[in-house]
């Protein structure tokens, strides 16, 4: 409240203030009105204490401090174990090898030289990954790689023991991890520069070939600009590639048409495995377009000045130019009716078809192994390889193509497929194919999607 004495102060005031204007007395009444409630605010706002007033307490503790020194003991009484990984590099010895790794122990390395198994190290390819564990002083704990001696082999695991003064070596089936890539290329001067430019295996770009031979010359047919999307397996051990699988489904666009292709492998599907264009039809056909993976056409299918006797006569076959010892596979399947030398031809093999169909492949400087007259033959499958035996200027094989004994141009046939899927598989094979479709979309460029869609 404010005391009577402030109160009398204030009427005072007002009463000085009274002859001024009523907008100076309205603004001069909300001063007082403030002023007095400041005065009354300090009249009752209570004082904080004075700190230097207030008790002290104080705590004190003793801290013991580590004994570092029994710290450091009892660590180096501990072992310590280093696991380390490194990389087969070309040239490398056994000695090189485990020093990288961190590894010196002459028993171990001893072991690994002697021991039929573990000597197995020493003849690792590039780039094989090798782990080891050892202490602190490079005592060999345990040491594990991968062993692969082929496509067609079974990966082993590798595990190199210790077992106090002694080594074991083990070996077991390393659990393979399948696993789906997908990559496109395009050409610019080869197929192989190509799938090299994309980081494709070799082992897939022969399937690239195989799959497409039927349509596409490798050799010829190629233009710069042509594309091509992938979709395949791989096999992974321990985190490395061990192998590739086959090519699951395949695109290719030349001179721009576009082929593709899917593989399809339903259980209990009476065509068996094979590849199959997106509308369900095999697109094994009955012939290859050329019995060379690689070459070139020196010699067609017309007239010409023979090379050797020097007349203007038919030629009734193809000219493929390749180098001495190319392979030379079947066009299709059937029954090898002769094999042998044959004046002009040379070295000579002539596979009957189905029908009346034969093919004729001559020059050969070699035939392939165990062929013989009446021996059964698949499509691809090498029968023999590039000479220059008989008349021949230079290394070739001179391939025919014949219906009712008498020769036609390979070049200009319209070669049949195989039978396509039943209607009960054909709803099978639609879940695969719209899966690789799929795929196929999400490698394909979006500029090329738009300019395919105008």
């Amino acid at each position: 409240m404010i005391s009577t004495a402030k109160l009398s102060q204030l009427k005072s005031i007002g009463k000085k203030l009274a002859g001024s204007s009523r907008k100076t007395r309205i603004v001069s009444a909300s001063a007082l009105f403030l002023t007095a409630l400041a005065f009354g605010a300090a009249g009752v706002a209570p004082l904080a204490p004075d700190a230097s007033n207030l008790p002290v307490k104080s705590i004190s503790m003793a801290l013991v401090l580590p004994d570092l020194a029994a710290q450091i003991s009892a660590m180096e009484q501990d072992q310590q174990n280093f696991v380390r990984e490194e990389k087969v590099r070309p040239g490398d010895t056994l000695a090189a090898l485990l020093n990288r790794l961190g590894v010196d122990d002459g028993a171990a390395a001893n072991f690994i030289k002697s021991d039929n198994l573990a000597r197995n190290v020493m003849q690792l390819r590039a780039g094989k990954r090798v782990q080891v564990q050892t202490t602190g002083d490079g005592t060999l704990q345990w040491l594990s790689t991968t062993l692969n001696d082929g496509p067609d082999r079974v990966p082993k695991n590798l595990v190199i023991q210790r077992e106090g003064d002694r080594f074991t070596a083990l070996q077991a089936t390393a659990p393979l991890e399948k696993r789906i890539e997908m990559h496109s290329g395009v050409i610019r001067s080869s197929l192989f520069a190509a799938t090299d430019a994309a980081q494709i295996p070799d082992a897939v770009a022969k399937q690239i070939v195989d799959m497409f031979s039927t349509d596409i010359d490798f050799a010829s047919d190629l233009q710069r600009g042509d594309r091509f999307n992938i979709v395949y397996e791989t096999f992974w051990q321990n985190g490395e590639v061990v192998r590739t699988g086959r090519i699951l489904a395949g695109e290719f666009v030349n001179a721009g048409a576009s082929y593709r292709s899917v593989w399809f492998d339903e259980p209990g599907s009476a065509q068996g495995g094979g590849y199959y264009s997106f509308d369900g039809k095999s697109l094994k056909k009955a012939f290859l377009k050329s019995p060379l993976e690689f070459s070139r056409i020196s010699s067609g299918f017309s007239m010409r000045m023979h090379p050797i006797s020097g007349k203007w006569k038919r030629h009734e076959g193809v000219d493929f130019a390749a180098a001495i010892g190319t392979p030379i596979r079947a066009a299709g399947d059937g029954v090898v009716e002769f094999v042998g030398s044959q004046n002009g031809y040379g070295n000579v093999v002539v596979v009957k078809h189905w029908s009346n169909y034969s093919t004729a492949y001559a020059h050969m400087s070699r035939f392939g192994n165990g062929l013989r007259h009446g021996a059964k033959v698949a499509q691809g499958e090498i029968i023999g390889y590039v000479g220059m035996t008989g008349w021949s200027t230079g290394p070739h094989l001179h391939y025919e193509f014949r219906v009712n004994n008498q020769p036609r141009d390979p070049l200009a046939l319209d070669i049949p497929n195989a039978q396509p899927l039943s209607p009960a598989e054909r709803a099978r094979f639609q879940t695969v194919a719209a899966d690789m479709l799929h795929r196929f979309a999400l490698l394909t460029p979006a500029d090329t999607i738009r300019l395919a869609s105008r």
